[in-house]
């Protein structure tokens, strides 16, 4: 488990909200109001433990997102409610899979019942939290509908991700590699490298900082 102390959650949104504010308000627009109480209560009662405490301050932050969105390197936030409807699904198609067991030259099963996905890419693999007791609890990782389970490149904690993302923005540098860029739309782009030029032939513009 992760013992540096780190920013909350929400006061890493507070500083990627000012940041959306100043460069790109459509995608701020894009973000969800607080999730609604019985939106959280509800999610509670589908996963059958507690939100993590990390995930219920982003929620309370923003219910995810209206739309898909590269505001974040890699994925898109998911709602309370699509939260349940993945774990649900994933819990249906688990047995498909074999089921939750680990299975010989792998470290991790398809799929875990205490894995919550918070975010997904676009091929919609679920990034998650994972809620298994231990000292790797509350880490961040991948669950690959074509493999499975990845935390070999794992987050320590969903508060080490955001208050990197918001460090990227703010002061500059990248998230494992990606870095933040405005499209001429004025959206937030995160690509591999510094110094990308283009997206799908159209410029692209090193995001500013408050630097």
């Amino acid at each position: 488990m992760n013992t540096d102390v780190r920013p909350s959650v929400a006061a890493s949104w507070r500083r990627i909200d000012t940041w959306l504010a100043a460069y790109s308000p459509t995608d701020l627009a894009l973000l969800n109001p607080p999730v609604q109480p019985d939106r959280l209560e509800s999610l509670e009662r589908v996963l059958g433990v507690p939100v993590p405490d990390d995930l219920a301050e982003s929620l309370r932050c923003h219910d995810g997102a209206r739309e898909w969105s590269t505001m974040l390197p890699e994925q898109s936030l998911l709602s309370a409610e699509a939260i349940a409807e993945r774990w649900q699904m994933l819990m249906e198609l688990a047995p498909d899979f074999d089921g939750f067991e680990t299975l010989e030259g792998n470290d991790e099963p398809w799929w875990h019942p205490l894995w919550v996905p918070w975010a997904e890419e676009a091929g919609g693999d679920p990034h998650v939290l994972d809620l298994r007791p231990g000292a790797d609890a509350g880490r961040l990782g991948w669950a690959v509908h074509d493999g499975c389970g990845d935390f070999s490149d794992a987050w320590p904690s969903l508060a080490d991700y955001m208050h990197t993302v918001a460090e990227a923005l703010a002061h500059g540098g990248g998230v494992r590699g990606r870095y933040p860029y405005l499209t001429p739309d004025g959206r937030l782009w995160w690509d591999d490298g510094p110094d990308c030029q283009t997206l799908h032939g159209k410029p692209l513009t090193a995001a500013p900082t408050f630097s």
